[in-house]
């Protein structure tokens, strides 16, 4: 008889730009006993959306034993457009007797109908498999305190993190269907599964962000080890509520061991400092994870700023309180955004953490780049390494004056040089705005002190490290340099956290942290080295370089390992990698070279790109040899930048061509019951779409074909019946294009179709560019100058389209009614920015008694300027029954 086995399903969507879908998934489990038949993935257990971007998602199948997992088939049905899938591995994690297996099945390809060759289901094979024993089984009581709400359908989760690693997010869930957990004053018992963790030293609980949930007040947690009979205790007595409390629903305990010393639970200040740039703010949900050398805070949601206002604005530095179990010395953090809301993208300067409130040192964690998915990285989320610690604010001098008397201490931190007889050399520049100074230094033991006044170099901008300059028998780590002036008391804290090893030439370095000074990004240069395509082009030999900027140099960078020449091919590219702090403004490279065979080598040019803006790139052009004729060893030539090329504005350039095919999303509230017939025009710098239906007002999305028009700057909606009795109020636009997956966002916030009082025929909304404000709103003043014949007047509706550079304003009808002989009539029309107008199309319905009309000519200007006036003349009849019986006319 055949065991029935619970197969867990993880499956990873990608983190490629319009990974996610929305469309139903399938899966069939294929083992050496046969398959599980096609089963539709349709509730995450750890995700209450599904698929979105970067996501792994759990699902649970029951099936008889299927044996040894082969393949998998995994497709979608693609419902909807713009739901095509890209879908990165599924791993399946099952038990059968004593033994835990896993199996990955990679995939790293698209299931879209319009991407990659079209498929929407695919077959996916078995790369490896592990076998493992699960180490640790835990019983866990959870008390719930008296005074906690009746409890609500909401996910619990825990996390317990041990000296060897964490556990996964074990879901705490009833183990008979039916039951309810988390009553008040309750203890429930759960059993949870976790590879070997080491000793336990704190736990993470969290609880789902659901509507209307009142709150959970925990108790306590106990936990005990099945196998050793090890119990650990965390005493809680804390809120999960957004209402309560300090409105958090994750929080951290640490065990209470009699053994050990409880560890300190923080308040992390984390403050997140956006650039002043155009576009820099962002409206979207922010999340951090922080990493220490003692574990991580899990992602958090960066909700409620300790400074007033609305969060993430352009220059504005937000605070945030991240409660934690002491995370030791800061690494790292990971910081990103959701991509939700209008212009989702943000310039992020750098993010900053402390300890509490009253801490007066900081560590820095500088990125100076766009989180966006089409500029920059284009990506919304990244890691960002520690440079260091600094002071939060400057002992005494505004202005640190390198000059004033005092030393600098400086004290090195490293892995332990158990052997004194080999020390390390290793090689320390400070650069300062006024020089530099090279201090060669012999390390022993586990850390070393010198000092040095560091004089006449002005202000330290970064510290440069070179080495080793001895045979190393070992690899070696440098933790940390602690500089501390004793004149200014100035101090900082440079992280390094780099290895030394045996026959390299490193080279690494890091801005100067100073109080209320901006520290420079570390930048990662990419080198492309083109060598001529001519006889004897190549060569062979050790090189270097050294790249100059505005703000400094990178120093001389080897190109070859220790002891080994490096050989240029003719024709050939090689791309070497150097990290230094950002040089601004790139000028010149000097490229050192020493032939081994007195070859000479044809540089045709060097091509440099910037990590942080993979579009653009600093050109420097040699196009001659080195080396030729010389009598020196060793050659340096200095080649200055002959240009920069910048593609596409810093913009992703979309990997597949757009169709004109588009989704639409529109949210209103305040519709009538009788849904008006609303039609949309979609302007590009190419063109116009042809007017099509907007086909519901309730954020569900409808196509648009809108055809090749360029890169859109506006939407028009029009009303193609009578005017509203009041306005229609839009709370979200939105545009993706099915085939670039581009999505574009537009300001809807207090925005009413068709005016508040809704007696507007059109309303304009420009579009939300990461790369350029979007075009102004405009009011324009039309002044309509009714001729002197007789009978020149009109009791017709009168309408007009204006048109510009930038599109037309579609037709609107002009409010004044009374177009009489000899007379002006001034009407104002709202409108996205036209720019040079250049004609304009004005007719009558020729309803009415004597709706014929003689017009002299339109003005229009725009309202409060008096300069910039446009005439179009007319000194025709608008007239069915005269001339030419026309009652619409083209003026230019």
């Amino acid at each position: 008889l055949l065991l029935v086995l619970v197969y867990e399903v993880h499956v990873y969507t990608g983190a490629k730009l319009g990974a996610e879908t929305d469309s139903n998934v399938y899966i069939n489990l294929i083992g050496t006993r046969g398959d599980a038949g096609k089963r539709k993935l349709h509730r995450s257990k750890n995700n209450n959306i599904k698929f979105r971007h970067g996501q792994m998602d759990i699902f649970c199948i029951k099936a008889v034993s299927l044996g040894d997992l082969e393949k998998v088939v995994i497709s979608c049905d693609g419902a909807g457009p713009g739901n095509g899938w890209f879908l990165d591995k599924i791993v399946i994690k099952y038990k059968e007797g004593k033994e835990a297996q896993e199996v990955v099945f990679p995939c790293n390809r698209w299931l879209d109908e319009h991407q990659d060759d079209g498929k929407t289901e695919r077959e996916l094979t078995a790369n490896s498999k592990f076998l493992f024993c699960l180490a640790q089984q835990w019983r866990v009581q959870v008390k719930t305190d008296g005074d906690s709400p009746e409890p609500q359908e909401c996910k619990r989760t825990l996390v317990i993190y041990g000296s060897k690693g964490k556990s996964d997010e074990l879901l705490l869930s009833p183990q008979t269907p039916g039951y309810v957990c988390f009553l008040p004053s309750a203890t429930d018992e759960f059993i949870v599964e976790t590879g070997d963790l080491g000793d336990v030293y704190k736990i993470r609980v969290s609880c789902d962000d659901v509507p209307g949930f009142e709150g959970w007040h925990l108790k306590s947690f106990h936990l005990e080890d099945l196998h050793t009979k090890q119990e650990l205790n965390f005493d809680c007595k804390r809120w999960f509520s957004l209402n309560r409390g300090d409105k958090e629903l994750v929080k951290e305990f640490p065990a209470v061991n009699e053994d050990r010393k409880i560890l300190p639970v923080y308040k992390y200040v984390v403050s997140v400092h956006i650039g002043d740039c155009w576009g820099a703010e962002t409206s979207a949900n922010v999340y951090i994870t922080l990493y220490g050398k003692r574990g991580d805070t899990g992602v958090r949601k960066l909700h409620t700023s300790l400074a007033k206002g609305r969060k993430f604005q352009r220059n504005k530095v937000d605070s945030f309180l991240v409660e934690a179990v002491s995370l030791g010395n800061l690494q790292k953090v990971i910081i990103g955004h959701d991509g939700e809301g209008y212009g989702a993208g943000m310039y992020l300067k750098m993010v900053t953490v402390k300890e509490s409130q009253d801490s007066d040192k900081e560590w820095v964690f500088p990125l100076w780049n766009w989180l966006d998915t089409h500029l920059g990285l284009c990506e919304t989320v990244c890691e960002i390494v520690t440079v260091g610690r600094r002071l939060t604010s400057s002992p005494k001098l505004p202005e640190i004056n390198m000059k004033s008397s005092g030393l600098w201490i400086m004290d090195i931190t490293g892995s332990d040089l158990s052997n004194e007889e080999d020390p390390i050399c290793l090689s320390f520049t400070f650069y300062g705005n006024l020089s530099r100074k090279k201090l060669p230094l012999q390390l022993t033991g586990k850390g070393i002190q010198f000092k040095d006044e560091l004089a006449d170099i002005g202000s330290i901008r970064k510290v440069q490290i070179t080495g080793p300059h001895s045979e190393l028998k070992q690899p070696w780590h440098l933790d940390l340099l602690h500089m501390k002036h004793t004149g200014t008391k100035e101090e900082m804290y440079l992280a390094f956290d780099c290895w030394f090893n045996p026959n390299e030439d490193k080279c690494v370095e890091l801005p100067a942290l100073y109080a209320d000074q901006e520290p420079l990004p570390v930048v990662e240069y990419a080198i492309h080295l083109h060598t001529g395509d001519l006889k004897k082009a190549d060569a062979t030999g050790e090189a270097c370089l050294c790249i100059q900027g505005e703000k400094s140099d990178s120093g001389k960078r080897w190109l070859n390992t220790r002891n080994s020449p490096i050989t240029f091919a003719r024709g050939q590219v090689d791309v070497f990698k150097i990290k230094a702090v950002y040089l601004g403004k790139l000028n010149q490279v000097l490229v050192g070279f020493k032939s081994l065979k007195r070859d000479e080598w044809f540089l045709e040019k060097i091509v440099i790109k910037e990590a942080l803006y993979p579009f653009s790139a600093h050109v420097f052009v040699h196009n001659d040899w080195i080396n030729k004729h010389s009598k020196k060893d060793f050659v340096e030539v200095a080649i200055p930048l002959k240009e920069t090329s910048v593609t596409s504005l810093l913009t992703k350039s979309f990997d597949t061509k757009s169709r004109g095919q588009w989704q639409m999303w529109v949210d209103c509230t305040r519709v009538p019951e009788d849904v008006p017939d609303i039609q949309v025009v979609v302007f590009g710098r190419k063109g116009k779409s042809p007017a099509q239906k907007v086909q519901n007002l309730n954020d569900n999305p409808f196509w648009l074909s809108v055809g090749d028009i360029g890169d859109i700057i506006k939407v028009s909606f029009v009303l193609s019946g009578p005017c509203l009795g009041r306005g229609i109020k839009l709370h979200k636009l939105q545009l993706k294009d099915l085939d670039t997956k581009q999505v574009l966002g537009f300001h809807a916030e207090a925005q009413c179709l068709f005016g508040e009082d809704g007696s507007e025929t059109v309303t304009e909304l420009a579009a939300v560019r990461p790369d350029k404000p979007p075009l102004r709103e405009v009011l324009y003043s039309i002044s309509v100058h009714t001729g002197t014949l007789p009978a020149s007047g009109t009791d017709a509706d009168v309408f007009i389209t204006v048109f510009g550079e930038q599109g037309d304003s579609c037709k609107r009808r002009l409010k004044h009614s009374n177009f009489e002989r000899g007379q002006v009539c001034i009407s104002e029309m709202g409108a996205v920015d036209l720019g040079q107008l250049s004609k304009v199309l004005v007719e009558h319905h020729n309803m009415g008694y004597g709706a014929g009309w003689y017009l002299d000519q339109i003005v229009i200007h725009e309202s409060g300027k008096t300069d910039g006036q446009y005439a179009f003349l007319c000194q025709q009849w608008l007239d069915s029954g005269v001339g030419d019986a026309q009652t619409e006319r083209t003026l230019k």
